[in-house]
């Protein structure tokens, strides 16, 4: 009995570590696939408007994205936008979401920060 208790023991100590890693290995890619579909809405949208949208919610209002979905690494929609530049020859230029970043300042696998993704 006690041999056994001690197998399961070496197996689970073994496959944990593996566990964990691909889990983590699953939200870098949700999170790469994210940034992609964010980028390329942002540029249709641009596209479309000649300007860039003032905010992630103007993305769904639109009908650009479905919803806002929830960073994989923070767990909530809480997304670091970069806001486009102002065109100093018309005042009337507002920013506008240029980019999108994770909010996560912890460090991916390949020793990258998320938020510089």
């Amino acid at each position: 009995m006690i041999a056994v208790v001690a197998m399961i023991a070496i197996l689970v100590s073994i496959a944990l570590p593996n566990y964990k890693t691909a889990i983590l290995q699953s939200r870098e890619a949700v999170l790469k696939e994210d940034l992609f579909r964010f980028r390329d809405v942002i540029d249709q949208y641009y596209a479309d408007k000649g300007k860039y949208p003032g905010s992630l919610d103007a993305l769904v209002d639109e009908g650009y994205l479905r919803k806002v979905p929830a960073d994989p690494m923070t767990g909530a929609p809480d997304w670091e936008v970069v806001l486009s530049e102002i065109d100093p020859d018309n005042p009337a230029d507002t920013p506008g979401v240029y980019d999108v970043k994770s909010a996560s300042a912890a460090t991916s696998q390949s020793g990258t920060p998320y938020n510089e993704w």
